[in-house]
C-alpha cells in the first residue's frame, strides 16, 4: 500500500460538534476526517483556537491499548494555554488489529489528521508538532522516519523500536503485549516470511534513520522494563539510529543500563535539567539532530518537559536544546506523579 505525502489540505466536510468529551477540557471536540488510504471516515478529538494568525499544532498519540478518546488532557491543556491546535487522531485504535499498530493505514490516519486540521485553522507548517508515549511513543519514532518532512520536532517517550526484540522481551518476562503483537503481525517472529515483514516493515527500527533532519527528544524512566513494560534498550537503540557513529552508545552500556533500574555512578549525568523538575535527569546522549534521556522515574511522560521543548523548534532552523524552564507555557500537572503521567501503555 503506497502511503500519500500530504503537501497541502485535503478538502473535505466537518462532521458537527458533539457535546464535552469526557476526561478532556471543554472546546476539545470529538469529530471525523476522511482517510486517503480506505475512503473511509476516522474519529479523532480536535481543538483549535479562535486565532487569525497561522498557530502550531500539536499532534498527539493514544498509548498502546488507547483510542482517540483516551483521556490525555494534559496535550489540550497545554493547546488552550499557548493557543495552538491539537489533534488527538484515532490510528485504527488499540494496538491488537492488523489495520492498527504502525500499519500504512495508521500511517496514513495521521497524515490525513494533519491536513484536516490544516483545512479547518491556519497553520505554521514550520511548528508541526508530534508527541507520544509508551505505544504513543512507538508511532512518533515510525512516523519520524515514515514522514520526516512534516515534523517540526518529534518528542517520543518509553516507545518500542523493534516489535520482534520486544516481542521476545515479553515472552521472557511474562509480559501480556506478546499476544497482541501476534494478532497485529499474524503470527509470532520467525513464523513465516510474511509475518516477519509485518514485525519490520511497522518497526521503528525500519524506517527511523531516514528522520536525520527531524529533531527528536527521546526519553524514558530509568525503571521502565522493570516496573514498566518497554526496557529502555528501545530508547537507548533509537538514538544510535540517528547519533553520528561516534557517538553511538556501546552495547555493553545499553546493556548495563537495560539490566537494573538504576544507571551506574560512571554513566550519570552530573547537570541538572530544570525542566524536569524533581525528576533528576540519570543519563543523558546528543548527538547530531537526536538527544536521548533516562530520568528518575518509570513508563511516563513528563508533559511539561516534552512540550516545552517541542515549543522551542522550527522546521529548517538549528534544533534547540535549552529551552529555559519553559514557566511561561507551562501546565500545572498532578503533584503525585512529579508533574510526570504515568502512561496506559
Amino acid at each position: 500500500m503506497t502511503v500519500v505525502a500530504t503537501a497541502g489540505p485535503v478538502a473535505q466536510s466537518p462532521t458537527p460538534a458533539t457535546k464535552r468529551v469526557p476526561g478532556w477540557p471543554e472546546g476539545v471536540q470529538a469529530i471525523t476526517y476522511i482517510s486517503r488510504a480506505d475512503h473511509t471516515r476516522q474519529p479523532c478529538l480536535f481543538y483549535t483556537p479562535v486565532q487569525a494568525s497561522p498557530v502550531p499544532l500539536l499532534v498527539a498519540l493514544h498509548t498502546w491499548s488507547g483510542d482517540y478518546r483516551q483521556a490525555q488532557p494534559f496535550y489540550a491543556q497545554w493547546c488552550i494555554k499557548n493557543r495552538w491546535a491539537m489533534i488527538h487522531p484515532h490510528c485504527r485504535g488499540p494496538n491488537r488489529s492488523p489495520q492498527a499498530c504502525g500499519s500504512d493505514l495508521a500511517v496514513q490516519d495521521i497524515l490525513d489528521a494533519v491536513a484536516y486540521a490544516r483545512e479547518q485553522v491556519k497553520i505554521d507548517t514550520n511548528r508541526i508538532y508530534l508527541v507520544g508515549v509508551s505505544g504513543g511513543g512507538y508511532m512518533a519514532m515510525l512516523m519520524a522516519g515514515r514522514a520526516p518532512e512534516l515534523w517540526a520536532g518529534v518528542s517520543a517517550w518509553c516507545g518500542i523500536h523493534d516489535l520482534a526484540a520486544w516481542h521476545a522481551q515479553q515472552r521472557q518476562s511474562h509480559g501480556v503485549y506478546d499476544r497482541a503483537l501476534e494478532a497485529v503481525c499474524r503470527g509470532a517472529p520467525g513464523a513465516s516470511a510474511v509475518v516477519d515483514h509485518e514485525y519490520s516493515h511497522r518497526s521503528p527500527a525500519t524506517w527511523l534513520k531516514r528522520a536525520t533532519d527531524v529533531p527528536l527528544d527521546l526519553a524514558a524512566g530509568i525503571a521502565d522494563g522493570h516496573s514498566g513494560s518497554v526496557p529502555v534498550s528501545h530508547t537507548l537503540h533509537a538514538f544510535n539510529d540517528l547519533a553520528a557513529e561516534a557517538d553511538h552508545i556501546p552495547e555493553a552500556e545499553i546493556a548495563a543500563l537495560t539490566s537494573q533500574p538504576s544507571v551506574p555512578q560512571a554513566l550519570q549525568y552530573s547537570a541538572v535539567d530544570p525542566l524536569y523538575g524533581s525528576r533528576r535527569v540519570l543519563y543523558r546522549r546528543q548527538s547530531r539532530q537526536v538527544r536521548v534521556t533516562l530520568f528518575e522515574g518509570g513508563h511516563e511522560i513528563v508533559p511539561n518537559v516534552a512540550l516545552a521543548w517541542l515549543a522551542a523548534q522550527r522546521r529548517g532552523q538549528s534544533t534547540d536544546w535549552n529551552p529555559g524552564t519553559g514557566t511561561k507555557g507551562a501546565v500545572a500537572f498532578p503533584e503525585e506523579h512529579g508533574g510526570a503521567i504515568e502512561s496506559g501503555k
